[in-house]
């Protein structure tokens, strides 16, 4: 597989422009491929397995990770899966609860995910519940061990995952683990590309007065049109969560009507499930104080973005503006830059 020619004549076509440091991580995933999927059979038996079966791609938001992991992910001609990371840790601890050998719920899970993929990939890989960090080190083991290839992209270096997590000795394990199973890559490019190709064509206004609200609602009003509003209640695992603003796919939110309670990933994967379209209002700036309420915005934004829902936003502040709590800092970048495309008119 030549990947560097595909690669190219990709670019070509899809009039992006051919940047040499994404040219150099093709060259890196083209050895990859060779060493993972093009192996001999005398390769196989008599050399010494001397590479690695992960590919870890770190750099900063919007330069590109995800389009050449995609890139590479289509050309390969294997059994494969691409996930979501809240949404496979979900069905693991789902898969855990049914369970009926506790003892052997990793072996079992993991011989199921083989069944289905020679190779996994998740994007924008990041790790913030404290159970998840507990059990990541045992499961990527056990995922190693059976030689399910697994490619990542992150914003976040190995051993800068989970950094301020509680009780982070407990997750140190994972990081050794994928250190001795992963090359990692990192991407450098100083610019953000989501932003400056979004730059000023987006459904994303501020200051919260009276013109952003004319404008929202306007439009709101517009998409909804011969729509009938209706209470929609979703289960998620026997709690129920109310939406009061759903009009057959388009749903219309208050910040404070969902970041205010205690909602996660699964809940929001439920949200975004049933919804076409998203209006979102009074979304405020972030700081400590509602740290809480901002860890759970990333998450939104980051199910969202990978179920392809558009957004509609009123805000406190321009997306240029955004502050954030300090530990989150890093991690919301990604969430800013996501939100340029999410809310742009050719989104």
């Amino acid at each position: 597989m030549n990947l560097n020619k595909s690669f190219i004549e990709y670019c070509e076509k899809e009039l992006f422009e051919i940047n040499k440091d994404q040219l150099n991580v093709i060259e890196k995933l083209n050895s990859y491929y060779q060493e993972n999927f093009e192996r001999t059979f005398f390769d196989k038996i008599f050399k010494t397995k001397d590479f690695k079966i992960g590919f870890y791609l770190v750099g900063s938001v919007g330069v590109g990770k995800t389009m050449l992991l995609n890139f590479f992910f289509s050309k390969l001609k294997v059994k494969k899966l691409r996930l979501h990371f809240n949404s496979f840790m979900i069905e693991f601890h789902d898969f855990s609860f049914q369970s009926k050998n506790k003892e052997k719920t990793i072996d079992d899970f993991v011989e199921k995910l083989k069944d289905k993929a020679e190779i996994l990939y998740f994007d924008e890989f990041q790790v913030t519940n404290i159970v998840d960090a507990m059990i990541l080190g045992k499961l990527f083991k056990k995922i190693f061990e059976e030689n399910i290839k697994v490619i990542f992209t992150s914003n976040i270096i190995i051993n800068d995952l989970y950094k301020e997590g509680l009780q982070r000795e407990q997750f140190i394990p994972f990081l050794n683990i994928m250190k001795k199973n992963s090359y990692e890559t990192k991407l450098i490019i100083d610019e953000d590309y989501r932003a400056s190709q979004n730059m000023g064509s987006y459904r994303f206004l501020s200051p919260l007065n009276q013109s952003t609200n004319f404008k929202f609602n306007k439009f709101f009003r517009i998409i909804t049109k011969n729509k009938d509003r209706e209470k929609k209640i979703l289960d998620i695992k026997g709690r129920k969560l109310i939406l009061e603003n759903f009009y057959n796919g388009i749903l219309k939110i208050n910040f404070n009507e969902i970041f205010n309670k205690n909602l996660g990933a699964e809940d929001f994967i439920n949200i975004a499930n049933k919804s076409k379209f998203i209006f979102l209002e009074n979304l405020p700036n972030f700081q400590v104080s509602n740290s809480n309420e901002q860890q759970r915005f990333i998450t939104f934004v980051d199910i969202i973005y990978e179920k392809k829902v558009p957004l509609m936003v009123t805000c406190e502040v321009d997306l240029k503006s955004f502050t954030s709590s300090m530990d989150l800092s890093e991690t919301f970048k990604r969430t800013i830059s996501r939100l340029y495309e999410l809310t742009s008119i050719e989104y």
